[in-house]
């Protein structure tokens, strides 16, 4: 049974997918899914250093998208409170790029990689 108030926004990310829970009735229920879209046309933040693959700035892409898709679905009410599991990598990447909208509503952040976890390892993962 999670703790965390009704309606708390769950995102579990990587740099290749997302995907986004509700806390409902005391667990976690699936939401959606967020795929990168536009990568080329998009770029990352900033600039890539030269020598990063094309691999690194499609993900770092993707990081800078979720950040944005968080601003947005925030500004517009979509949630109250954000627990934002994502593996170390794409954590870095988009914790600088949150809005301070987006990180005043954060309640719990984890540098772990659950995307491909059952709802039952990442409930487990999130209660402790």
């Amino acid at each position: 049974m999670l703790s965390f108030p009704e309606d708390t926004f769950v995102v579990i990310a990587t740099g290749e997918e997302a995907k986004t829970f509700r806390v409902k009735g005391g667990s976690l229920e699936h939401d959606g899914d967020w795929t990168p879209g536009h990568l080329a046309d998009d770029g990352p933040s900033g600039k890539s250093p030269p020598e990063q693959s094309a691999k690194d700035s499609m993900e770092a892409t993707f990081s800078k998208q979720i950040a944005e898709r968080l601003y947005d679905q925030s500004h517009q009410g979509g949630f109250e409170r954000l627990i934002l599991v994502a593996d170390p990598g794409t954590l870095g990447e988009i914790r600088p790029l949150l809005h301070q909208e987006v990180s005043d509503k954060i309640v719990l952040e984890q540098a772990k990689t659950l995307i491909n976890s059952p709802v039952g390892d990442i409930e487990k993962s999130i209660c402790h």
